[in-house]
């Protein structure tokens, strides 16, 4: 066992319960903000922030900001919105079950003491990907971690969020708006400090190892582990991992079974409406939509959209995704054969070229296209970057492309994610996902020389079970437990795990 095993499982449920900046400009040919990985995007956040409307133009690299202690080691908005950042943590903290619960349990032990822990997730609060930011942080910090945090996202940050995280003593690199140099010089401030060297990853996307791995590979030495939440970052990680390339042990958070049900489909299936309602104010009654993939994602934007009245069709490359998608009531299409008639173009795929040029070029007058998926490179936005084509900001987060004879798309977030660029998801699920966050961190950090090898695990499925019960307090929702005999007749531990390892 390792120093926090012993403890984790005891679950306790008694303790537990309880703008748009309107900015019209004509915009020809643009530089395309793409990653070097190509997908500096992902998870699930927000970008729903408030604005300071003092705020100047300068850009936070310029600034020498610190905080009430004399501190200056972080990069941010504006150090003068903490408090309005400190409100927003508390209500998300309220949501948030399984972290103040093993905040508690932590009170006793320490069982990340040592760590010190460099993360890029979404620096976001209450709306969006709390559980990678500023409630996580200080659960992590609690359990005994020293932190350095960039964002994955250059929309998704909230400024006033950064700004309560810098006030509160954590060296925070990030801001609302970041080009891509900023984003990659923000990783490079959180990597590279004379004096202080991480021993834990926590990614989102991969763009952190990736960034590592290029400037600081002899980092590796004393990096105990990785722990990636996203399809794309642990598409890279297994791709490391067979190349022989990948020199830590690697634990995928993405495919545990809450993180895959909750952070993907709840999560989607409540922030697709949000996001496009904000952006677009469309009617989802009637409306012929698009949804590329049939994955988590997509059966959670399907599930919203149909619920609305939407008629919804379906790409697929898997026959598995695509049987499920034909028996929940959706019609399997190929993305030529509708692409003249859909009013919404939704990908979820993960992967790139999605929606390329030519079909933006047959799509029908008026059409939105977005992307919930982890990728920027889904949809070919690099392809409408030509002189021909005209570029009009509507607001924020939202572009009408103009064909020359006067034909328009609506645009969302350029083609990063929607759910992080526009609007906001439920902090509850992605409380989830915060905690088996956590519990990677603590396992591979505690673990035994040997347990793990260079290579890429899941969760265990104890500590998948684990995640889940510390949230059923919140429904006020009790357990079964087996009899003895039950237990004997299906040959389990009463206390678990109740599934297999491989079942998804």
């Amino acid at each position: 066992q390792t120093l926090w095993e012993g403890a984790y499982f005891r679950i306790q449920f008694a303790d537990q319960k309880q703008e748009f900046n309107k900015r019209p400009t004509k915009i020809g040919r643009r530089s395309l903000s793409r990653s070097i990985s190509q997908s500096s995007t992902d998870s699930y956040g927000s970008a729903a922030s408030y604005t300071d409307s003092s705020d100047d133009e300068t850009s936070p690299r310029d600034k020498q900001q610190k905080n009430s202690k004399g501190n200056g080691d972080f990069c941010i908005k504006n150090i003068k919105q903490a408090d309005f950042g400190r409100r927003e943590i508390e209500i998300a903290e309220q949501e948030m079950p399984a972290l103040m619960a093993l905040r508690k349990r932590a009170q006793g032990e320490k069982p990340l003491a040592g760590a010190k822990v460099v993360g890029c997730t979404h620096i976001t609060a209450q709306t969006a990907s709390t559980c990678e930011s500023a409630v996580l942080m200080e659960t992590l910090t609690a359990l005994g971690a020293q932190c350095r945090w960039a964002a994955c996202n250059i929309y998704s940050t909230q400024n006033e969020v950064a700004a309560a995280l810098a006030e509160g003593g954590f060296s925070v690199f990030a801001w609302k708006g970041e080009s891509e140099d900023d984003f990659w010089w923000c990783i490079d401030r959180c990597v590279n400090l004379e004096g202080w060297q991480p021993n834990m990853i926590l990614d989102d996307g991969g763009d952190l190892t990736h960034w590592i791995y290029k400037k600081y590979p002899n980092m590796f030495k004393k990096i105990k582990g990785i722990v990636e939440e996203s399809v794309t970052g642990v598409h890279r990680l297994y791709q490391l991992s067979k190349a022989g390339k990948l020199c830590v042990p690697a634990m995928n958070v993405n495919d545990s079974v809450t993180k895959q049900k909750f952070d993907n489909l709840y999560c989607c299936r409540e922030s697709i409406l949000d996001g496009l309602k904000r952006t677009t104010d469309v009617m989802f009654g009637g409306k012929q939509v698009m949804v590329c993939g049939y994955g988590e994602v997509g059966k959670g934007c399907c599930a919203a959209l149909k619920a609305m009245g939407s008629i919804v069709y379906v790409t697929e490359i898997d026959p598995i995704c695509a049987l499920q998608a034909c028996m929940d009531g959706f019609r399997l299409v190929k993305l030529n054969e509708v692409i003249r008639q859909v009013d919404i173009v939704i990908t979820c795929t993960g992967n790139k070229n999605v929606v390329v040029r030519e079909y933006l070029d047959r799509m029908k007058n008026g059409c939105i296209v977005c992307n919930m998926g982890h990728s920027n490179t889904e949809i070919d936005v690099a392809s409408l970057r030509t002189p021909e084509l005209t570029w009009e900001r509507v607001r924020s987060q939202v572009d009408h492309v103009i064909w020359p004879d006067g034909k328009r798309i609506v645009l969302l977030a350029e083609g990063r994610l929607l759910n992080l660029s526009c609007s906001t998801v439920p902090t509850f699920v992605l409380s989830i996902t915060a905690t088996t966050q956590a519990l990677a961190l603590i396992e591979l950090y505690n673990a035994p020389e040997g347990r793990y090898k260079q290579d890429v695990y899941l969760l265990p499925k104890k500590m998948d079970e684990y995640v889940a019960s510390l949230h059923l307090p919140t429904f006020d929702a009790h357990l079964t437990e087996l009899s003895d005999e039950q237990a004997k007749y299906l040959g389990l531990n009463k206390n678990g795990p109740f599934k297999p390892n491989y079942y998804r």
